[in-house]
């Protein structure tokens, strides 16, 4: 009778499970077509005549409305999206490149060296996580200008600056679940601290730089407020010249804005959807972990 009498409070516990992850799968899947909405809303209008986007913005495109892809020659042409790329991915991938090999090295010597300057420091750097940019971007432009941080190799450097919070923080945290052991064979073996680092650390930090690399290549491609302060117009990244599509007067050219966006987040979705398992791989080895 026992055994009768589990066997149905498991069952019904499945079926509880199973109706709860029914539930919670329609709920996602509704979060996920609102989130999804808007850049498949892009897309459609991209092929659209500027004169019908914003009478009939929800509306697929007919014999009537469709353009093909002359919103994109025209954005291309409008706004020299070819050289505002070449920016973007200029300072996207060295930036990105050295907030994981800085950043990575900073979390190491942190953890390790027990301290009440490397307590202090990583407290900065966890505080540098929650100073909302607004504070600080007045003084921030003062002082790149003071050092001519105004150009593409100079706002690198303030990127890593502003990166480094999360991306320090993140890998301090996986760290600490790296045992000292292995670090102490290598200096057994005649591994300077630096070898140790290349070729023990950073190894193992694999999924978390991967994570700290999207993260932040996310954010510093679509960054539209930092490049235009320190930049200004001289060195216009891609959202800088999709802004230059507005007229005078507040007038848009809807359809070249279109299809200007539709390029633009067009890269880091792909590179999202070919990474994105390493996000969860890496904010839970980072942040549980540690």
């Amino acid at each position: 009778m026992a055994g009768k009498k589990k066997i149905q409070e498991d069952v019904q516990t499945m079926e509880v499970s199973k109706g709860t992850g029914t539930v919670m799968t329609v709920i996602f899947a509704v979060l996920a077509l609102v989130f999804i909405f808007p850049i498949i809303l892009v897309f459609i209008n991209s092929f659209k005549s500027k004169l019908y986007i914003s009478d009939q913005p929800f509306a697929l495109p007919n014999s009537d409305t469709f353009v093909g892809l002359s919103n994109y020659i025209d954005g291309v042409a409008k706004t020299g999206l070819i050289k505002a790329a070449g920016y973007s991915i200029f300072i996207t991938v060295f930036s990105v490149l050295l907030v994981v090999l800085l950043t990575a090295m900073t979390a190491w010597w942190l953890t390790r060296v027990k301290s009440k300057i490397s307590t202090v420091l990583y407290y900065l750097f966890v505080f540098a996580m929650i100073v909302p940019f607004q504070m600080v971007m007045f003084t921030l432009s003062k002082v790149t200008d003071m050092l001519n941080l105004g150009n593409p190799v100079g706002i690198i450097f303030v990127y890593v600056g502003f990166g480094a919070g999360l991306s320090v923080f993140m890998f301090a945290g996986f760290v600490k679940a790296i045992p000292i052991s292995l670090e102490e064979a290598a200096m057994i073996d005649g591994c300077t601290p630096i070898q140790t680092f290349f070729r023990i650390v950073l190894p193992v930090l694999k999924p978390t730089a991967i994570t700290v690399a999207i993260l932040n290549a996310m954010w510093i491609w679509n960054d539209y407020l930092l490049p235009l302060l320190v930049l200004g117009s001289d060195y216009q990244t891609i959202p800088i010249a999709v802004q230059y599509l507005r007229g005078g007067y507040g007038s848009v050219d809807m359809g070249a804005m279109m299809g200007m966006l539709v390029l633009a987040i067009l890269p880091i979705i792909v590179f999202y959807l070919l990474c994105q398992k390493y996000i969860i791989k890496g904010v839970a080895a980072g942040a549980v972990k540690g």
